[in-house]
């Protein structure tokens, strides 16, 4: 992230990055009406794992079949017209979904080049996922924070909780995270390498699936900087000049390149999903990836253009 003395960064969107943006709580009630408008404009085509099978919790009636065991027949049901129903359950698998959004203070960040900052898409992709799995009847989850559960609501109550967190981690706590469920994380991703390992290879043990969303400013891939230039590491508040930023372009985007590739490496190695989304493009595209990816769609890597 840099401030450029050359304005060649808005300087308007400059005291995001030093913490004078809207607060989390200040900011989830418009957050939770753009993921409300998102995931209702997605969710026709959204196919859940709720369906007919063995399970305790009423699913449907339907019409009974010539050859069935007469057993299965619900006469209470059958009594109130001519027709005869069977009462079908709901299939239950043991299935969770654990959606986190980095909320670290280098998400913050939002150049000219972006309509939002990383944060606010982050947490808009996560609360309309929530709110696309809650209305297929999925068990959803903050890992370390909640239990999972159902509700049509889901998204109101990770919102709820999100205002009740602590100092924000880049990664959550995965100690809770069990085999047969499946977790999100949306993130920028430019923690050290070996932290991000460790924790890949610490949810992937559990047996649990993973999905990874990169979410960057576009800014961050294509160093537009020239001249004198101030970078701020929002994390720690360190800050370091460039005389001649244009110098500096060609060997930051190599190391980005290896970075994210790296990335996308564990997430292969893992069997684990990986997608690049950047801030200026609409928040309907990763969710399309994750859509396939959490339908069973196998395993997914999408490139944003590094």
């Amino acid at each position: 992230m840099a401030r450029d003395e050359a304005s060649a960064v808005d300087e308007k969107t400059w005291p995001n990055v030093i913490g004078d943006a809207r607060t989390v709580a200040d900011a989830l009630p418009d957050l939770l009406v753009e993921a409300s408008h998102v995931a209702n404009s997605m969710i026709a085509g959204w196919h859940g794992r709720r369906r007919a099978g063995p399970g305790e919790s009423f699913w449907q009636f339907r019409p009974f079949h010539m050859g069935e065991p007469a057993k299965r027949i619900d006469w209470r049901r059958s009594a109130r017209d001519d027709h005869l129903y069977v009462r079908e359950r709901e299939w239950e698998a043991a299935h969770t979904v654990w959606l986190w959004a980095d909320l670290s203070k280098s998400m913050v960040f939002q150049s000219k080049l972006s309509p939002v900052s990383k944060r606010d898409r982050s947490l808009v992709l996560m609360l309309a996922l929530a709110d696309m799995l809650a209305h297929t009847g999925e068990r959803i989850g903050l890992p370390g924070v909640t239990r999972p559960f159902s509700d049509r609501k889901a998204a109101e109550r990770l919102a709820d909780a999100i205002t009740h967190l602590g100092a924000p981690k880049s990664l959550p706590d995965p100690s809770g995270i069990q085999r047969f469920s499946d977790v999100v994380l949306i993130a920028d991703l430019l923690d050290p390498l070996p932290e991000i390992s460790q924790w890949i290879s610490r949810v992937a043990s559990t047996g649990a699936r993973g999905h990874l969303v990169q979410v960057l400013d576009p800014i961050e891939e294509t160093f537009p900087f020239d001249g004198r230039v101030e970078f701020l590491d929002p994390e720690h508040g360190m800050r370091l000049t460039a005389g001649r930023a244009e110098k500096w372009r060609e060997a930051y985007q190599q190391k980005l390149t290896a970075h994210c590739e790296e990335l996308q490496q564990l997430a292969r190695r893992a069997g684990w999903t990986f997608v690049v989304h950047h801030t200026d493009r609409a928040a309907s595209e990763p969710l399309l990836v994750l859509h396939s990816a959490l339908s069973g769609g196998g395993t997914t890597f999408q490139n944003g253009g590094l």
